[in-house]
């Protein structure tokens, strides 16, 4: 009756298989020839296989150690995998990175930060998804991001939200518009003049309208919109005055004025990690990166 083989004596046969001596398996596998020689015997002994012959002083194998050699090689290639991925975990927590943002966030804070993280670790998969708030929130609880980013508040139990930065929204402008030399806008400033707005539902545009009920402030005309960057597109039409967040309005710096609003419309950009699993040490790094990106932003002027 056979008997169950180990690891040593796999590993010497193995050796002799890849090397044609047991001189030379001895040297592969830091050992002496002797040591080889009998976990070949033990190998032989269990299996009850005759695996090797001897022919002009040197080993052969048969053909029932070829057939066990294939077998033996499709493990140690797995093994070899198992080796390749715990070496890329090791040095950066997965393979991969699931992250998740609005809209605004993925076209302005994104872009520099992933090259930021893809220059440090270029063996990572990012997959970056801009989605809405409502996505957002569902991409968390179904643990397809790994980590979120958003302007908009996060309403559920399960997701831990944390504050990354503050901001206030500000006002884009054409550099031709009559306003565009102003240190500064007032929502006073802003009666008679075509306001670019994002949809009621969000929550810098409910901010802003509280401002102008308060202020009995009465625009010209409205043109809402869903994104950020089609009011900034807009602006730099001449349409009218745009309110965005501080992020977006950054990156059409060179064709807008970009003007602070009073009295100030907070803005938070909020973080969360997918509660499905603790975060990733990938996770963690990226986050690291994010940090520096809002530290090199600024804070909030008054």
């Amino acid at each position: 009756m056979s008997r169950p083989l180990n690891f040593r004596q796999i590993e010497a046969f193995r050796a002799v298989m890849q090397t044609g001596t047991t001189t030379a398996a001895a040297a592969m596998l830091h050992t002496t020839q002797p040591s080889v020689s009998r976990l070949l015997a033990q190998i032989q002994n269990a299996t009850q296989l005759k695996l090797f012959d001897i022919h002009k002083g040197r080993l052969r194998p048969t053909q029932e150690a070829r057939q066990l050699f294939d077998t033996v090689q499709r493990h140690f290639l797995g093994l070899d995998r198992i080796e390749q991925n715990v070496a890329v975990m090791r040095k950066s927590g997965t393979g991969s990175l699931r992250v998740g943002c609005t809209p605004a966030l993925g076209l302005s804070v994104m872009p520099k930060v992933i090259h930021a993280f893809s220059k440090l670790h270029p063996e990572v998969h990012v997959n970056l998804q801009t989605v809405g708030s409502h996505p957002l929130r569902e991409g968390l609880l179904y643990g397809l991001h790994d980590v979120a980013l958003t302007t908009s508040e996060i309403n559920d139990p399960q997701i831990e939200a944390v504050s990354l930065h503050r901001a206030n929204a500000v006002c884009v402008v054409h550099p031709g518009h009559p306003l565009a030399g102003r240190a500064g806008l007032h929502v006073r400033d802003l009666k008679g003049q075509v306001l670019l707005t994002l949809n009621a539902d969000d929550e810098i545009h409910q901010q802003f309208l509280e401002t102008l009920q308060r202020h009995r402030v009465e625009a010209a005309a409205t043109v809402e919109t869903t994104y950020s960057v089609t009011i900034c597109m807009m602006a730099a039409q001449g349409t009218g005055i745009g309110i965005v967040n501080p992020y977006v309005a950054s990156v059409f710096a060179r064709d807008l004025k970009v003007l602070p609003l009073l009295p100030r419309c907070p803005v938070e950009v909020s973080l969360a990690f997918s509660p499905q699993s603790a975060p990733s040490a990938i996770a963690e790094e990226f986050v690291r990166l994010l940090k520096a990106y809002f530290r090199e932003f600024g804070s909030p002027k008054a």
